[in-house]
């Protein structure tokens, strides 16, 4: 048996991410975010869509077109080749995502 806010480390140089569970077209990872964003220019453009759960914290996710403020418990799907990124997350504690990616 495992838990999602189990193993949470205290500080991270860089987002962890964990695939939990999945096979050849779907995966589902957890992600742990303390202060991490996106690098200025960077935006993701990934060929499959990804259903996003915010489980803990808070968190801003850019688009090109508008910015969407993330709470605890809140979810979208993100769209196949829909640039984002992530604008901010909570800097004094962690933000833990649940992400499922799968074919569109």
């Amino acid at each position: 048996m495992k838990n999602l806010f189990n193993a949470l480390p205290s500080e991270l140089q860089e987002e962890l991410i964990e695939v939990i569970a999945g096979n050849g077209s779907t995966r589902i990872e957890r992600i742990v975010s303390h202060g991490h964003c996106s690098k200025k220019e960077f935006w993701y453009d990934q060929d499959e869509d990804e259903f996003v759960l915010l489980l803990e914290g808070e968190a801003e996710l850019e688009f090109e077109d508008e910015t969407i403020h993330l709470k605890k418990g809140d979810y979208l799907t993100i769209k196949a080749y829909q640039r984002h990124r992530v604008k901010w997350t909570t800097p004094d504690k962690a933000t833990i995502w649940l992400a499922v990616f799968y074919a569109s």
